[in-house]
């Protein structure tokens, strides 16, 4: 099963509070683990220019602000642009899906200073990351739910609705689930 592409979407209950509520976009996928970013929670105290200056970056008046999420509790220094497939630094972007690209060097950064870049993107700090078979445990274990992964809910939707929203497209009432699971 790979399930790269897709997104995961934290069950009530969730037992990590770093996950709960939590919606990811899965990166990558294998027999090996997997990697996703969190594309719900902003981390509104960071500011995508304030990141720009702080790395020498140039940000041109009137460019885009990008939106700046944890991404996950891995590596949470370092960052992760997450965009959409119309762009492609040689060597250092990673496909997903052939939906969406991960850039994690300044070039992306650099790129959406002057205003160009990518057409949709949010930067992530950080990232979600399974062993082997971990990620497979905890889907078993109803820990998430997994969906397809659409532009408007990743990019566009605000971020206190993602979890709702990704529920609602796979057809089921958030107001419904339950934090308690069992098998019959």
């Amino acid at each position: 099963m790979d399930l790269t592409g897709k997104l995961l979407i934290a069950m009530p209950g969730m037992q990590d509070p770093r996950f709960e509520g939590s919606v990811i976009l899965l990166c990558a996928h294998s027999d090996e683990g997997a990697m996703g970013l969190i594309v719900n929670k902003p981390k509104p105290e960071l500011k995508f220019e304030a990141l720009l200056s702080q790395l020498d970056i140039p940000h041109a008046p009137g460019s885009r602000d990008i939106h700046v999420h944890f991404g996950g509790p891995v590596e949470r220094g370092r960052g992760f642009v997450l965009h959409s497939s119309d762009y492609a630094a040689d060597g250092v972007t990673m496909p997903i899906a052939d939906r969406y690209g991960m850039t994690a060097t300044q070039d992306v950064l650099s790129a959406l200073g002057r205003g160009e870049g990518p057409q949709k993107a949010l930067l992530a700090l950080g990232y979600s990351g399974w062993g082997a078979g971990q990620l497979e445990a905890e889907i078993l274990r109803n820990d998430w739910l997994t969906a397809d992964a659409s532009d408007d809910l990743i990019f566009a939707t605000e971020d206190p609705s993602k979890w709702g929203a990704a529920l609602r497209a796979m057809g089921v009432d958030p107001m419904g689930l339950s934090a308690q699971s069992g098998r019959a």
